[in-house]
């Protein structure tokens, strides 16, 4: 196999902050090389200066033994490097094949019937599966990632890079993306992952890079590794890959969502009829691909999203129509952790204890706020969660996209909820603060608190919940006991398939 990228020393600095210090790699034509790494170990700055987005400061690229300098994203297609990010860049009102136009100098007249007889063939060989004169905006999101990949081999690459490609897809999707991948493999193409889903890396890769802290610290053959290995490389320490599922006595039905609609801004439906109850002492995960209700689901349960019709019964009060300093006046311990951190989470100019009092004010009695005993509570709070920052005084925006995670969990944690709502808790975590977040949780849990869980890591949601309700188009397609249910039928849910009612209960079957 001749080598097509290879990389020596590379570095990238952004004013004081080292992102990549002495990086070399190498890729080879039909090898798949999985980059591994915590938040923030500079998998994306490296991945960013191999497709032109940005310059090194120093260190050389060499393509197929040729050097290189890349000025823009175009130089490095030039030289067969595509990249396909997580946010795919396409036009929705605008066709398949317009979008692999799209851009391209001398381009303005084309013949359709030949584009269409090129896409065809390029779909053919590589099992890509697009309609060339289907809109963007009638995809799903896999026929989305495809077209990104149809758009970089028509012009002509031959080295991918995938950012987080399964963050998206439902397990089947993922089977037939590795399928494409292997078969980009046999026609002599290199794939690069950037990944953190370690039961995918082992599944699709030929190697595995680790970045720690900007440098590579590991290059291994799979064959030669496992998941543990791999974590210990990843964080510089060992680490036990094991979640705990708490066994409960369910109490008290606590919540109950009974016939809920809601819009969208352009009034379409966003919610349709979903219904569920949720119990004191369980967690229950949902899952669903992007955009199927999760984040408006959250947001209508603790006032926050408006809602067309329907009850949200929270401990025998109907909480529909209040906001959510009345939820929070009425004495009801809903908390909510959102997925956007900055902005619906925390005030990123603020510091923790100004944070911490955004939520604390409303219990303490008399005119004035006390800041001391907030104080002591966030120092509690860095000392328990392991928090990274110079102080409590340090505002949240300017600590790592982890540590405002835990101090948003933090806060939430010290309500002492009855009712714990929480979308992607451990995004951005590495992987010894993940497992953090979940022991946690079932601390959480051990003390009667209903959890509701939305993740995209199937493997987290299957291991830590009681059950699973997996949601797609905005409605419910089906609710399986974790214990029973493998990612197969979860996903087949997740597409908006039905299954067999194997694993599907309430919460009283419990």
């Amino acid at each position: 196999m001749n080598s097509l990228i290879r990389v020596e020393n590379i570095s990238k600095r952004f004013g004081s902050v080292i992102a990549n210090q002495n990086v070399s790699l190498e890729i080879k034509s039909g090898e798949v090389l999985s980059i591994l790494g915590e938040n923030g170990a500079g998998k994306s700055t490296l991945m960013n200066m191999l497709s032109g987005i940005y310059s090194p400061d120093s260190g050389i690229i060499y393509v197929e033994n040729e050097k290189v300098q890349f000025k823009s994203p175009k130089d490095a297609i030039d030289m067969g490097i595509g990249m396909i990010h997580q946010h795919f860049k396409l036009v929705e009102v605008m066709s398949a094949k317009e979008n692999i136009i799209a851009g391209q100098s001398g381009k303005l007249f084309v013949n359709g019937k030949k584009l269409s007889s090129e896409i065809s063939e390029i779909s053919k060989r590589f099992n890509l599966e697009i309609d060339p004169d289907k809109k963007v905006y009638e995809m799903s999101v896999a026929e989305k990632q495809r077209l990104e990949i149809l758009k970089v081999l028509y012009r002509g690459a031959r080295i991918l890079i995938l950012d987080e490609p399964t963050a998206v897809l439902t397990p089947q999707e993922t089977t037939k993306l590795f399928d494409i991948i292997r078969n980009m493999k046999k026609q002599g193409c290199a794939v690069i992952i950037i990944t953190h889903k370690l039961n995918e890396v082992m599944e699709i890769s030929d190697r595995i890079t680790v970045l720690r802290k900007g440098e590579v610290v590991g290059s291994v053959d799979k064959e030669h590794t496992n998941p543990k290995a791999l974590t210990d490389l990843m964080v510089g320490r060992s680490v036990e890959l094991s979640i705990e599922r708490v066994s409960v006595d369910i109490k008290r039905k606590i919540l109950s969502v009974e016939d809920v609609n809601a819009k969208d801004s352009q009034g379409a439906d966003i919610l349709k009829g979903v219904n569920f109850e949720l119990f004191g002492g369980e967690i229950l995960g949902v899952a669903g691909v992007a955009g199927s209700g999760q984040k408006e689901l959250c947001e209508a349960i603790a006032g926050i999203y408006k809602i067309s019709g329907g009850d949200i019964i929270y401990e025998d009060e109907n909480i529909v129509g209040k906001s959510p300093k009345e939820i929070i006046r009425k004495g009801i311990s809903l908390s909510f952790v959102p997925e956007d951190r900055l902005g619906m989470g925390l005030v990123g100019s603020m510091d923790m204890v100004d944070n911490i009092l955004l939520k604390e004010y409303h219990r303490q009695k008399g005119f004035f706020v006390k800041r001391k005993s907030v104080g002591e509570k966030a120092r509690q709070m860095i000392e328990r969660l392991s928090i990274s920052t110079p102080g409590i005084s340090h505002p949240v925006r300017l600590l790592s996209g982890g540590n405002i995670q835990k101090v948003l969990l933090g806060r939430e944690i010290d309500c002492n909820p009855h009712l714990m709502i929480t979308a992607y808790p451990a995004r951005g975590l590495d992987i010894g603060a993940a497992y953090n977040v979940y022991d946690l949780l079932n601390e959480q849990k051990k003390k009667g608190v209903g959890i509701m869980f939305v993740g995209e890591d199937l493997d987290v949601l299957l291991e830590l919940c009681d059950r699973i309700m997996v949601m797609c188009g905005g409605k419910i397609t089906g609710i399986l006991d974790a214990r029973k249910t493998n990612k197969e039928e979860v996903g087949m849910l997740m597409a908006g398939e039905s299954i067999q009612k194997r694993g599907e209960l309430n919460c009283s079957e419990l």
